[in-house]
């Protein structure tokens, strides 16, 4: 048997077929256009779906079950969408939706929730029992696999470390609080930062990079930047590993998992991302002189979300 995984995301749907081994067999996508009504968007998600299974040769006779990822908070057991901020979604009926048109059981879950699932089947963390996902893109999800299981909590949010508190009456968040840890841990907060230091430093690199436009600077400039040794973005950089060093010991102090894996964009930088945290978290660390999770980066890229969506149905 098989499994439909699908990925929905404020600009693309990408839906794919996957075996018991978490072996991608098969892709597509088509346009999200978020505007429309959610009637429309989950129609065009089981289409998108069952183009995946004929583009693999198969039939619905041979799919188990469907994996839906969505980037918001879900009721797995009732088979709702709770809330899907960028979509404007509230209290939709997934499940009941999709079956009009694929009549197979199916299960949904936060995207990170899932990209960390389908890391620790056939990623960087298989084989551990406990890892957390960490994406850092525009805003900062996580994706917490407890007993190789994917853990979203009692009410669904369990997994929301983005919105968790990192500075008391710090930089307001789109989420209406203040100090989100993905205020600071996020690209867009990298972009923020430089953008606010070239205002000092118009001489800096990041300039020049961006064409002298301070609005194209984007994180891999910054980050670029950085690594050429320009003191600005060396700066930028600097605070940003700070706090994303506290992120992690947080993480730490509070689950210890065998594995911490950095995801989206931010953890393109690579290496140098590693070892800059490295260098600070020693200094956050309670326990110094014990073991502490490794961190690593994820390497299933945008396969993540289709992988560990459709093996959600395989629990």
């Amino acid at each position: 048997m098989v499994y439909i995984g699908i990925d929905l995301g404020g600009t693309n749907i990408a839906a794919g077929v996957v075996d018991e081994n978490a072996k991608l067999l098969s892709q597509a996508s088509t346009p999200t256009l978020a505007e429309r009504p959610y009637e429309e968007i989950i129609r065009d998600m089981a289409a998108c779906a069952l183009e995946a299974v004929k583009k693999a040769n198969l039939t619905l006779d041979d799919v188990k079950a469907v994996g839906v990822g969505i980037p918001g908070l879900a009721d797995s057991k009732e088979g709702r969408v709770i809330f899907c901020n960028n979509l404007a979604w509230h209290d939709i009926p997934m499940q009941e939706e999709m079956q009009k048109y694929i009549q197979k059981p199916v299960y949904i879950d936060n995207d990170a929730t899932v990209a960390g699932y389908a890391e620790s089947l056939a990623g960087v963390s298989k084989g551990c029992k406990s890892s957390v996902f960490i994406t850092l893109g525009t805003g900062v999800g996580a994706g917490i696999v407890l007993d190789g299981k994917p853990w979203s909590g009692a009410h669904g949010v369990g997994s929301e470390i983005g919105h968790t508190t990192l500075v008391a009456n710090g930089i307001p968040c789109t989420c209406g609080n203040n100090g989100c840890l993905e205020r600071y841990c996020s690209a867009t907060a990298i972009i923020q930062a430089a953008r606010q230091a070239v205002m000092t430093y118009p001489d800096s690199a990041m300039m020049k990079m961006a064409g002298g436009d301070p609005q194209k600077i984007n994180a891999k400039i910054v980050i670029d930047a950085a690594k050429e040794g320009d003191p600005a973005a060396k700066q930028v950089f600097g605070h940003y590993v700070e706090y994303l060093a506290m992120a992690i010991n947080n993480v730490t102090a509070f689950l210890d998992p065998e594995m911490i894996v950095l995801g989206g964009g931010v953890s393109r930088a690579g290496q140098f991302l590693l070892d800059a945290v490295e260098g600070v978290r020693p200094r956050y660390l309670q326990y110094k002189t014990l073991p502490s999770p490794r961190i690593a980066l994820a390497k299933l890229g945008n396969e993540a979300g289709i992988i560990g969506a459709a093996l959600l149905g395989r629990q």
